[in-house]
């Protein structure tokens, strides 16, 4: 295997492992800059992920291949409606935010597998038939070198997921939209004072989480697993979560750490096919994005400045 083959190997395996973690760590990201933690991630990308298989099970003869798109919309709606219990419980009832996102993770996995078992009769579903697949991009694809690494048998998905993260950094630090979502994160009375609904802000930055942790999960189950079983959603949410901080509350910088840990994990399932490291222990290589999610917390998270009214609940005065 020549040099050129293993990087494009490489890359073509970081891009689909970095997708779910993208759009999940960016949901996140719209959370807590308006204000409210959520470590309800995982739980949302559990559900995202059993909405998107059940949607492509049941409607793949009818779209053909554009099912895994729909299914993936689908998924990011029903997030939006899982996320909402969130945002009732912390906005409403002021509830701590950690103990409510710790709440969706329980739930989701215990509902999802019981939804699987009354409609198809087992404890995991069917493989699908239509996921996300590899392109090459025409013209592209003949450039020397980044035409083979970067545009030959690629996740299409991956790209959309970074185009997603461009527009994200403008929606959030370039309109007034955002500014006003990230004003109830740093300082929601002045906001207040100013006219802005702090609560109607919130609920918007907790139900574009959901959205973008549904889709994260649907692409998930559709690129990755195949189909949903109680162990399809097994960490990426906490790992999209380390993402977000590692990349400071920034879409850029959560979709830079994602590609960081979409590497590591990805090099667990490629790594017998790379000379430098077909001899590591495969079970180092599983743990290692675990244990890298652990280091990236440990060494960055009392340095990275969260919004400061993050966590805090907001009672408006009267």
């Amino acid at each position: 295997m020549d040099f050129i083959t293993i990087i494009a190997l490489i890359v073509a395996s970081m891009l689909k492992y970095s997708a779910p973690l993208i759009f999940t760590s960016i949901g996140g990201t719209f959370s807590e800059r308006g204000g409210i933690v959520n470590v309800g991630l995982e739980g949302i990308m559990v559900i995202g992920a059993f909405a998107g298989v059940l949607f492509n099970l049941t409607f793949a003869e009818s779209f053909g291949e554009a099912t895994p798109w729909i299914a993936a919309i689908v998924a990011g709606l029903v997030g939006v409606l899982y996320s909402l219990l969130h945002a009732v419980a912390t906005i409403n009832f002021r509830a701590d935010h950690v103990v409510s996102g710790t709440v969706l993770n329980l739930i989701a996995p215990s509902l999802a597998v019981f939804l699987t078992r009354v409609i198809y009769g087992a404890g995991q579903t069917p493989a699908i038939s239509h996921n996300f697949k590899t392109v090459s991009f025409p013209i592209f694809n003949h450039i020397p070198f980044l035409g083979k690494v970067f545009f030959t048998n690629v996740s299409l998905v991956a790209y959309v997921a970074i185009l997603v993260s461009v527009a994200s950094w403008w929606l959030i630090f370039k309109t007034r939209f955002g500014l006003r979502l990230r004003s109830v994160g740093e300082h929601p009375q002045a906001a207040d004072t100013l006219g802005i609904n702090v609560y109607r802000m919130r609920y918007y930055g907790v139900m574009i989480s959901g959205f973008l942790g549904g889709v994260g999960g649907a692409v998930y189950a559709q690129s990755i697993s195949n189909n949903f079983a109680v162990t399809t959603i097994a960490g990426p949410g906490f790992i999209a979560l380390a993402a977000m901080i590692f990349g400071r509350w920034s879409p850029i910088g959560a979709m830079l750490s994602s590609l960081f840990f979409g590497l590591s994990q990805s090099l667990a399932i490629i790594g017998k096919q790379l000379p430098l490291i077909s001899h590591v222990p495969n079970v180092y290589l599983q743990i290692a994005p675990y244990i890298l999610t652990i280091i990236v917390l440990a060494a960055f998270f009392g340095k990275a400045v969260a919004p400061k009214a993050d966590g805090v609940n907001y009672i408006k005065s009267k």
